[in-house]
């Protein structure tokens, strides 16, 4: 199997011995180099542990056939732009079972028209975890609510919509909710 693990971990400015502990159990640096280098072979066990350490799927790490990636031509950085020193690739936005998507069509808060946000759905036991995130919630009559969760009272959610001068919303009991986890906008 080729992967593409020592590519992410570079484009995330980790060292071997970053990913290493990042791993649950941790492991040694020298074990994700072996890893990545082809010396050892990859189980799907590893491949999830190790994408969860970079903090991508383990489908972002897997280089097949009929999935392109990205060359990188360039580096932007704070003192300008820059060759890469090794080749480096970016992988494609891959969806997963659990995402939702909006399509933005005018422009409200920090969002742009065609811009595309990929939200990933939550169970009620898991809404704290989008606290201070921008949520979509199911309203009846196939309505949604989307804007920032800014607090939560037992089962009730107290919603900022976006836009200058929104008010709060409280929903009640949402069956379900799904955070912002990716923009996607065209330039």
């Amino acid at each position: 199997m080729i992967t593409a693990i020592r590519e992410v971990r570079r484009a995330r400015k980790l060292t071997l011995e970053d990913v290493a502990r990042r791993c649950t159990p941790p492991t040694t640096a020298q074990t994700i180099g072996r890893l990545e280098t082809g010396t050892r072979t990859v189980s799907v066990g590893w491949l999830n542990r190790i994408a969860d350490a970079l903090g991508v799927t383990a489908a972002d790490l897997v280089r097949l056939p009929d999935r392109a990636d990205l060359p990188v031509a360039a580096l932007l950085e704070a003192d300008g732009v820059h060759a890469p020193r090794h080749p480096t690739i970016v992988t494609p936005p891959q969806p997963a079972p659990e995402l939702v998507a909006i399509i933005v069509r005018a422009s409200v808060g920090d969002y742009r028209s065609g811009d595309e946000i990929w939200c990933a759905r939550l169970a009620p036991d898991r809404f704290s975890e989008a606290l201070n995130r921008d949520i979509l919630l199911p309203r009846p009559a196939g309505r949604f609510l989307f804007g920032r969760l800014i607090g939560r009272e037992g089962d009730k959610l107290h919603i900022l919509p976006l836009g200058a001068s929104a008010r709060q919303q409280v929903i009640s009991d949402p069956p379900w909710a799904a955070v912002a986890v990716r923009l996607v906008r065209t330039l």
